[in-house]
């Protein structure tokens, strides 16, 4: 198959308070607003190179708009979009994508909506904040710990491995790992990609009835150093850090994860590996082996199994796992040293 998509783009996600999230965004993770159109706020890190990379949506609860992907050509395009409507998915066709134009948009099987496009705008800075470096779109943040670039989402699913094959099969997404708990046949996380990153597509578990939902979205610092400058800074501005600073199993990545007002998940990451093989294998882990957690050193926190938005039900990652099924979906990083 073509290499159809090369990398994570943009991320729309919905806030009931958008002015609130805005300003978390601008203050305390150092995002830059480029834009406010319609209710909508479209937002950018200090090194990418198009327009935006996320947009704050107005809504009534937390959750994921739409994921946005590039593809690796005009053609390429053309192509993804035969593939889902082959696959019997029917999308639409859109021209007034802000800086963007002519994007393509879906509904995923497990009700994830994802933008596809070839047409960009790539940032142009003012002379004020143009960089020394040709390579930077603009000068670095003078915010700690501000990210460089948006890196990737994960999403809340059903059936993890049918999610990942059909992502696979369709789009071309590489697998690349997935963790099956110790207990149980049954798979609670996978990571796909795009291109050499261990990821840019993440799924969890999620036994609830609600489709379409998110576990968090994470950004890309330079540094190891900048991630524990960043986690230093929240927590001095009152910030709380939901999990880490740590390494996680799966992808080798430093990894801290803490909340915008809206009570949506962010991650801040760095490090990991990069994977060339085109004919990679993935591999299967275990909990036990430390797949979230590289040091198998600490408890995940149950909080961390929540997705967005909010839903009501059995679900396998939120707190209150029925007794019936709590022996085969157990949190498997609550227990110290399980990671």
């Amino acid at each position: 198959m073509t290499n159809l998509l090369s990398h994570l783009s943009y991320v729309a996600i919905t806030s009931p308070d958008v002015d609130a999230s805005v300003k978390f965004y601008e203050e305390q993770v150092g995002l830059t607003v480029v834009a406010r159109v319609d209710g909508r706020a479209y937002l950018r890190c200090w090194g990418d190179y198009y327009a935006y990379s996320v947009v704050v949506v107005p809504g009534n609860e937390p959750s994921l708009k739409t994921m946005a992907w590039r593809t690796s050509s005009p053609a390429a395009l053309e192509e993804a979009v035969a593939r889902i409507e082959a696959a019997g998915i029917q999308g639409s066709w859109r021209d007034d994508v802000y800086k963007i134009g002519r994007a393509y948009t879906f509904t995923g099987p497990w009700g994830h909506s994802m933008t596809l496009h070839w047409d960009v705008t790539r940032h142009q800075a003012a002379q004020a904040e143009a960089s020394i470096y040709p390579d930077r779109p603009e000068k670095r943040s003078t915010v700690a710990g501000a990210p460089r670039q948006l890196d990737h989402v994960t999403i809340a699913c059903s059936d993890v491995d049918a999610f990942a094959q059909w992502y696979n099969d369709v789009l071309g997404f590489r697998i690349m790992a997935r963790t099956v708990l110790d207990e149980a046949p049954i798979s609670i996380f996978s990571v796909l990609t795009t291109n050499e990153k261990s990821h840019d597509l993440g799924v969890v578990l999620d036994g609830s009835t609600r489709a379409g939902r998110v576990n968090h979205y994470a950004f890309w610092v330079d540094t190891r150093e900048e991630l524990l400058i960043a986690a230093d800074t929240l927590m001095e501005h009152g910030v709380p850090i939901e999990y880490g600073p740590s390494i996680h199993g799966i992808g080798e990545q430093n990894f801290l994860y803490y909340r915008e007002p809206s009570s949506l998940r962010i991650e801040l990451n760095t490090g990991g590996y990069r994977n060339y093989v085109p004919d990679w294998e993935p591999n299967t882990w275990r909990p036990s082996q430390g797949s979230n957690n590289f040091y198998r050193n600490g408890a995940m926190p149950m909080s961390m199994t929540e997705s967005f938005p909010p839903a009501d039900g059995p679900s396998a990652t939120e707190e209150g796992v029925p007794d019936e099924i709590r022996d085969a979906l157990l949190n498997p990083y609550a227990e110290q040293g399980r990671g």
